[in-house]
C-alpha cells in the first residue's frame, strides 16, 4: 500500500474543499528539490516550448499560483495555474466541491473563486527566473460588464509571467460564459485577445467544453486557426450526466474524472479531424493512467492534463504515468513521444 493510499481515508474525512486547502498548505511547506529528471524520449516541442514530458497539471488545483514549483517537483512537465480573474471573487456558495468516490469522479461549481490578478502576479514575478513551464489560465469576473475586456486585460497583465496563456471560456459555473464559444462571440473574443498579446507574447491556448455539437467543433477549429492560436485544450468539465453511483450525482456543476473519459477521448478525435492535425491539442478529462494518456496522444494530443485523478491516485501519479509512457513507447517501437502523436 502506498503512503497516499494509507492517508486517503484521513483526507476523505474532511469535506473536499477543506482537504484541497490542506493539500495546498502542505505543498507550500514542502522543500523544493527541483523537477525530477525525465527520460529524454518524453520531451516534446509544442507552440515553441520544450516540455520535458507531456503530463501537465490542469488549472483548478493551484488557483492562485501558490505552488507551481512544488507541482513541477511532483514530476509534471508543466503546471497551469488559475483560473485567475482581473479582480478577486469569492465564487459560488458552499458547498461547491463534491467527491463521487464510487465513480472516481468530482463535481464542482466553484465559480472562479480566486484572489485576483494582482496577488497572483506578485507571486509569479517572484518565481519568474526559475526553470519550468508554468501557464496561466485566465477568466472573466462574474459581474464583468464586458467579459471580452476582462480576457484582454488578463492577457496584458499576465503575459510577462506566463510561459503560455489559456483562455478559459468553457467553465459551466459562470452563467453565460460558455456562450463565448459561439461563432460570432468567439471571433470577437479571440480578436481582442490576440490584439492584447501583440507580437512576441506567449503562446495562447483556448480551453473548450466537451459538450459541443459537430458544427461547434468545426467553428471553433476554424476561428482558432484564423486568429493564430497556438493550441486547444480539450476539454473542460461536462454538464452531461452519464449513469453515476454516488449520492452526489445530482449536484449541479461540472463533472470530471473517470466518467468524462469516453466523451473527452471522442472530442480529441473530433478536434484532430476538424483541425486536420494542423493545431496542437492538449487533452484533459478522465486521465488517470499511462494507458489513458497514451490513448489521447495516439488520438492526436501532443500534451495531456489531469487533476481529478490526483484525488484518488495521489501525488505520485505524474511520475507513474511518465514511467508507463516510456514502456508503451518501447512496446510500440516509437523513438519519442512525439512520434506517437496521432498514430491512431
Amino acid at each position: 500500500m502506498s503512503l497516499y493510499a494509507a492517508l486517503r481515508p484521513l483526507l476523505f474525512s474532511f469535506d473536499a474543499e477543506r482537504a484541497h486547502r490542506l493539500t495546498i498548505r502542505g505543498l507550500r511547506l514542502k522543500p523544493s528539490f527541483g523537477a525530477p529528471a525525465m527520460d529524454p524520449r518524453l520531451a516534446i516541442d509544442v507552440a515553441g516550448l520544450r516540455f520535458p514530458n507531456p503530463v501537465g497539471l490542469a488549472a483548478g488545483f493551484d488557483k492562485d499560483a501558490h505552488v507551481p514549483d512544488a507541482i513541477l517537483g511532483l514530476g509534471f512537465g508543466f503546471a497551469e495555474v488559475g483560473t485567475i480573474t482581473p479582480f478577486p471573487q469569492a465564487g459560488n456558495p458552499l458547498p461547491r466541491l463534491f467527491r463521487l468516490v464510487e465513480d472516481r469522479a468530482v463535481i464542482n461549481r466553484m465559480g472562479f473563486n480566486n484572489g485576483g490578478q494582482a496577488a497572483a502576479l506578485e507571486r509569479l514575478l517572484r518565481r519568474n527566473a526559475k526553470p519550468g513551464i508554468v501557464g496561466v489560465n485566465i477568466g472573466a469576473n462574474k459581474d464583468a460588464a464586458d467579459r471580452i475586456a476582462d480576457y484582454a486585460r488578463g492577457v496584458q497583465v499576465m503575459a510577462g509571467v506566463a510561459r503560455y496563456l489559456t483562455v478559459n471560456i468553457s467553465s459551466p459555473n459562470t452563467p453565460g460564459l460558455r456562450a463565448l464559444q459561439d461563432r460570432s462571440a468567439l471571433d470577437d473574443l479571440l480578436g481582442a485577445v490576440m490584439a492584447a498579446r501583440g507580437t512576441g507574447g506567449p503562446p495562447i491556448f483556448l480551453k473548450v467544453a466537451p459538450d459541443l455539437e459537430p458544427a461547434d467543433i468545426d467553428d471553433i477549429a476554424e476561428i482558432s486557426a484564423a486568429h493564430g492560436l497556438s493550441g486547444l485544450i480539450v476539454s473542460n468539465t461536462t454538464i452531461s450526466r452519464p449513469p453515476l453511483a454516488s449520492r452526489h450525482a445530482g449536484e449541479a456543476g461540472g463533472l470530471s474524472g473517470a466518467p468524462l473519459k469516453g466523451l473527452a477521448q471522442q472530442r480529441i478525435a473530433d478536434f484532430r479531424k476538424a483541425t486536420g492535425g494542423g493545431m496542437p491539442l492538449i487533452a484533459a478529462g478522465g486521465i488517470a493512467s499511462a494507458e489513458d494518456a497514451y490513448a489521447r496522444i495516439r488520438a492526436g494530443a501532443s500534451l495531456v492534463q489531469l487533476y481529478s485523478a490526483l484525488v484518488y491516485e495521489g501525488p505520485g501519479l505524474a511520475k507513474r504515468i511518465n514511467r508507463g509512457l516510456v514502456k508503451l513507447l518501447d512496446r510500440d517501437g516509437f523513438a519519442t513521444i512525439g512520434d506517437a502523436v496521432g498514430a491512431a
